[in-house]
């Protein structure tokens, strides 16, 4: 059981599952708190090329990530969490390919997750807590009253990915998103720390062929097996 008195939900999974989209619908349909562990990674990315810290050094990494200045500013209407990195709106900065391999890299460091558990971990309070990574139901919240493992196959998670760049505005190869996802996700299973699994108690939800909504609603079933609402 979860030792915090505030129920926490697990969402983890691979880049472009949909699993930061369904938490934060989750949350605000809850009226929970979120967590998006993956952005403090790669803010910490982030903050290391801004302070001109090489992604391999290991302890100056660690140093950033326990002391780096981050808000994030919850949206009164539900919206996307506003990122503040050093007084600057990063939201949408983060959220680039290169950003996200960089972030993929310093996560492989057992000092970096180290520096970034507490922090986590400070997100469950009440009424409750939605949190989306790759090791939330494993490592971070292993006692949480319901945890899922948010899956699709790496074709389509390079799809929504290449979508996504086109309605930015930008161009982007389809066939390199896919090579990109696809060694973004042995890099991640693979790792010595928290490698990306599910939990033995996590339930999967395959969302390849599946809407949001649907998705949605597949979670919104477990939530209620689990914390019996």
């Amino acid at each position: 059981m979860n030792s915090i008195n505030a129920p926490v939900i697990t969402i983890d999974g691979p880049s472009g599952s949909g699993k930061g989209t369904i938490s934060q619908l989750l949350a605000s349909k809850l009226g929970f708190n979120y967590l998006d562990s993956g952005a403090l990674y790669r803010l910490v990315a982030m903050a290391a090329k801004r302070h001109g810290v090489a992604l391999d050094n290991v302890e100056a990494l660690a140093v950033l990530a326990a002391h780096m200045d981050v808000v994030f500013e919850m949206d009164s209407e539900g919206g996307s969490p506003k990122v503040v990195l050093e007084t600057e709106d990063v939201s949408d900065l983060i959220r680039g390919e290169e950003v996200g391999a960089q972030a993929s890299m310093v996560a492989a460091f057992p000092e970096v997750r180290s520096a970034l558990l507490q922090r986590q971990k400070a997100f469950a309070r009440e009424p409750g807590l939605v949190a989306d990574g790759r090791d939330m139901g494993t490592v971070i919240f292993p006692g949480a009253e319901v945890k899922v493992f948010l899956t699709a196959s790496a074709q389509a998670r390079a799809e929504r990915r290449y979508k996504q760049l086109i309605d930015k505005g930008e161009s982007g190869s389809l066939r390199d998103l896919v090579e990109k996802v696809e060694s973004r996700d042995e890099r991640d299973r693979t790792r010595a720390v928290a490698p990306l699994l599910p939990a033995q108690d996590a339930v999967t939800v395959d969302s390849t062929a599946l809407s949001i909504t649907e998705v949605l609603d597949a979670v919104l079933n477990v939530v209620a097996q689990r914390l019996k609402i």
